[in-house]
């Protein structure tokens, strides 16, 4: 019987790119096994997941969190229809897993999967759960979370701590990174896939505090869409050695060149950075659920591989500050690398895979399971 999983989840790369890893891992293991995702056609995994190869099943979702008055009402309108979309599909596409790694679609996916009696497993990526995994944590088979002190929050006999799941690329050994102890200091710049405003503008600012450095700067910068043109025109004024760019693809190249990471705290982003080895200037996004990504920084900064600057307290002298600190500091620079590597898990998409197939095993032992599940469900939304 062919092994089928279903991931469920995107919006942001913070949750796409753990999904992708998994897949890739899945696959890599075994291509018999058939992998779908779903999403939403507003998110990130639209534009991304055609390029890896992977079908996307697209249905109509939305947050219900932080929003106020008629955006909630819309998103719990649609919740109804995209649990009847999702359950449509499963039942259709009869998978042995469920696999949630957070957005908009994987609330109603998920719910759809424990209705249908199909295994779950959900991957939490930040230090506090986010409401919706944490009442997902209480149906699914499986939870791996990223953090051990998020383990608390879920049942004590479902949960693992794996650590957040990166792509083989980052996973490299550091013997294997490209020597740049020759060329400039490299400073790469990230918003996360969406780019981050405050961010975009402090590091403008900066450049007129970097001016005396800037022989020996190159910084790349991923801005978003909306600040592109506008920080771009501004490298080029003040004639910096730079590369801007809305969304890099090939990223896992641009943090092993880099001399140093000036970023958001998203769980993925410190698990790509701890992975390579690289020190931070953390200014986490201040409107996060739950204050999360501070708290994911925090890890960071108690283990001396990076610093924290909220976004309070952001601004163009700050960035520059931290930046040539970095620059006049070598030694800081290099304890703040090998700190950063020790906290590195790059063993965490094998052992998230590794469960995945545990319960696959058990899903597909369970004779005429699967086929069962057409029979119980008469659905369609299309």
């Amino acid at each position: 019987m062919k092994k089928r999983v279903v991931i469920a989840g995107g919006g942001t790369g913070g949750h796409l790119y753990p999904g992708i890893a998994l897949a890739r891992a899945l696959k890599r293991k075994d291509m018999d096994i058939e992998i779908s995702f779903v999403g939403t056609k507003k998110g990130l995994e639209a534009q991304v997941l055609p390029k890896e190869g992977f079908d996307l099943k697209t249905i109509l979702s939305s947050g219900l969190f932080g929003k106020k008055k008629i955006a909630r009402w819309v998103s719990w309108c649609k919740l109804p229809i995209s649990t009847a979309q999702s359950m449509s599909f499963l039942i259709r596409k009869r998978p042995g897993l469920v696999v949630g790694v957070g957005g908009y679609a994987s609330g109603p996916l998920v719910l759809s999967a424990w209705i249908l009696r199909i295994p779950i497993l959900i991957h939490e990526q930040n230090s506090i759960p986010g409401i919706t995994n944490k009442w997902l944590g209480k149906i699914a088979d499986k939870v791996a979370v990223s953090f051990k002190d998020s383990a608390a929050m879920f049942p004590e006999k479902k949960v693992e701590v794996t650590g957040n799941m990166i792509r083989d690329e980052f996973c490299k050994p550091k013997e294997e990174f490209p020597n740049m102890n020759n060329g400039p200091f490299r400073v790469l710049v990230l918003g996360g896939s969406q780019g981050a405003h405050s961010l975009n503008m402090a590091m403008v600012e900066a450049l007129q505090f970097l001016s005396d450095h800037k022989q020996n700067l190159h910084i790349t910068h991923q801005t978003g869409k909306s600040d592109f043109e506008t920080v771009k025109k501004q490298y080029a004024k003040n004639n910096f050695s730079s590369d801007v760019h809305p969304f890099i693809d090939e990223i896992e190249d641009q943090y092993r060149k880099a001399s140093l990471v000036v970023c958001r705290a998203g769980a993925t982003t410190l698990a790509e950075v701890t992975a390579c080895g690289k020190m931070s200037i953390l200014v986490p996004f201040p409107h996060a659920t739950h204050n999360h990504q501070v708290k994911n920084a925090r890890v960071i900064e108690a283990a001396n591989a990076g610093e924290i600057v909220l976004d309070e307290d952001l601004s163009g002298s700050r960035i520059a500050q931290s930046i040539v600190g970095a620059m006049e500091e070598p030694e800081r620079l290099k304890t703040a690398e090998e700190n950063s590597y020790k906290l590195g898990k790059r063993d965490a998409t094998e052992k998230v895979r590794l469960l995945c197939m545990e319960l696959l095993e058990e899903s597909y032992s369970k004779s005429g399971r699967t086929k069962k599940l057409q029979g119980n469900y008469i659905l369609s939304c299309f």
